[in-house]
């Protein structure tokens, strides 16, 4: 039995009770398993998805190959505008697609229409890019040439994303990979399988309508073991994205560039925010707030790591410890919630094996720490440990809304704690002094791929490249130059003379 007719949303998004269509190349299919949705508000069966077999993989790669030439022959502000009607097309769902995605991963209504607002806006941005992408025109040292480079389509392109941002993942990539020429492959967590079909049917209705290939936008659904392994394997991608976790991209690494294949990587976050002795407190503290408990703990920049000075540590603990005390837990898609469930229930073991082991290492629980009894589902409090930098546990990302909190007495050792994981993902300095804010910028300060200044290390917009350095991966989604990732680049010279100089002054007459 499913719980699908107690929303009557999912019937706008073309999704059905059961057995929805896991596959599609252009049409949809899928013979493999049976995937049960689960609502993490109870964990209840919303729907049943039917997944992928192996032996449907080729089908969608044969299509997308069918639809390489002519997609990648299109002029690229002509493949912006389809981008843009996908935008439109989101637009017109964002209700019902936010509802979903509320349902089926667990955040608060108004972070998944955020999120769904997220990817229209990226939408627009590409529209935009697609009229602006551009190489370089060089001086060449030789007479009557010209020294120029030009950027063509990778081709195909697998994109891997993760549950917590099951809808603007995608948008980051595909909207910049399509405008860039490319056919692409979609694999959404199994765990949100219902968001991966909603999705997909609203770009396949905007393709099909403008006369373009739906298979230039393919989806398998299925687990990582057998579809996302022939993905990595396969040699005729010329790109891999892929979010989630560490030890996952490790791996898929090893793989493609064994292969010399390319990868975008958007990998494990340890995010800090360092309050420094100067800072504005009441701004720190509600950039906190939402840092460390916003989608229950589980978005890639959450505030995990939090060093305060010994000035102002004991008016941000106590402070920060009554706004905890305020926020309201329950069903997500309810007025008020600020703190949804866990996604799974592996997560809530994450959650209190963690704590287990921050006590071990000394970790003190200033509030939360406890598994809730909420209508069956996944649902925690949102605590704050008091623990040393260096204990190992720090240095390790748990996925749920466990912060720890740290006093430093001098600014160069909080840089140096910030830098001290093995991850770089995002990082945030809250202070009113220059010289603060240029060294955390500069070559001393933070090692992260995002650093900020009195905002906090969530809630990045589109218009800058998205990503980290270090175990984080090194890759770059979104906006910037970080399109360049989705093309590949050529050097041109072009002799319009009559005569064959050599460079570097080579005579070999």
């Amino acid at each position: 039995m499913t719980t699908f007719n107690e929303y009557p949303f999912l019937t706008e998004l073309g999704i059905k009770a059961e057995n929805n269509e896991g596959v599609f190349n252009g049409k949809w299919g899928g013979s493999g398993d049976i995937i049960k949705c689960l609502n993490p508000t109870n964990n209840k069966v919303i729907a049943t998805v039917r997944g992928a077999t192996p032996e449907e993989y080729e089908p969608c790669i044969q299509a997308m190959l069918a639809a390489k030439v002519k997609w990648s022959l299109t002029p690229a502000p002509r493949r912006g505008e389809i981008v843009r009607l996908i935008g439109m097309a989101l637009r017109e769902k964002i209700e019902p697609l936010s509802k979903l995605i509320s349902l089926e991963m667990g955040k608060i209504y108004i972070e998944a229409k955020g999120e769904v607002q997220e990817f229209i806006d990226v939408c627009d941005y590409a529209a935009g890019l697609s009229r602006s992408i551009n190489g370089q025109v060089m001086p060449s040292e030789r007479p009557n040439h010209i020294l120029m480079e030009t950027w063509n389509p990778i081709g195909l392109v697998g994109i891997i994303t993760a549950f917590n941002f099951p809808c603007a993942v995608l948008g980051w990539n595909a909207a910049i990979s399509m405008i860039c020429g490319n056919v692409q492959l979609w694999k959404g967590a199994s765990t949100t399988s219902l968001i991966t079909l909603a999705v997909s049917k609203i770009i396949e209705k905007v393709l099909v309508e403008n006369d373009v290939d739906p298979a230039v936008c393919c989806v398998l659904i299925g687990p990582g073991r057998t579809v996302g392994e022939q993905m990595i394997q396969d040699k005729r991608f010329g790109l891999i994205s892929f979010t989630g976790s560490t030890e996952v991209g490790r791996r898929i690494s090893s793989i493609v560039h064994g292969y010399f294949g390319k990868t975008i990587l958007e990998l494990g976050g340890n995010n800090a925010i360092i309050v420094a002795e100067d800072a504005d407190i009441e701004l720190a503290l509600r950039a906190v707030l939402f840092a460390s408990v916003g989608t229950t703990g589980q978005r890639c920049t959450t505030c995990r790591r939090l060093f305060v000075h010994e000035s102002l540590y004991d008016t941000v603990l106590e402070r920060l410890t009554k706004a905890y005390k305020t926020i309201k837990i329950g069903n997500p898609l309810e007025e008020g919630v600020l703190v949804g469930p866990l996604h799974t229930q592996s997560a809530v073991r994450e959650f209190t094996e963690g704590l287990e082991e921050i006590k071990k290492q000394g970790g003190k629980v200033v509030i939360g720490g406890n598994k809730l009894d909420i209508s069956g589902g996944n649902f925690v409090e949102p605590t704050v440990v008091a623990i040393e930098h260096d204990a190992p546990i720090v240095k390790t990302e748990l996925f749920v809304p466990i912060l720890y909190i740290m006093k430093f007495k001098n600014l160069d050792d909080a840089f140096a704690w910030n830098n001290e994981v093995p991850q770089g993902l995002s990082s945030s300095l809250f202070t009113n002094n220059q010289k603060n804010i240029f060294k955390w910028l500069g070559p001393t300060g933070s090692d992260c791929g995002i650093v900020n200044v009195n905002v906090a290390t969530n809630g990045a917009e589109i218009g800058g490249a998205f990503g980290g350095e270090k175990e984080t991966g090194g890759g770059r989604e979104c906006g910037s130059s970080a399109w360049q990732g989705y093309s590949r680049r050529s050097t041109n010279t072009i002799n319009f003379g009559n005569t064959m100089p050599l460079s570097q002054g080579i005579n070999f007459n």
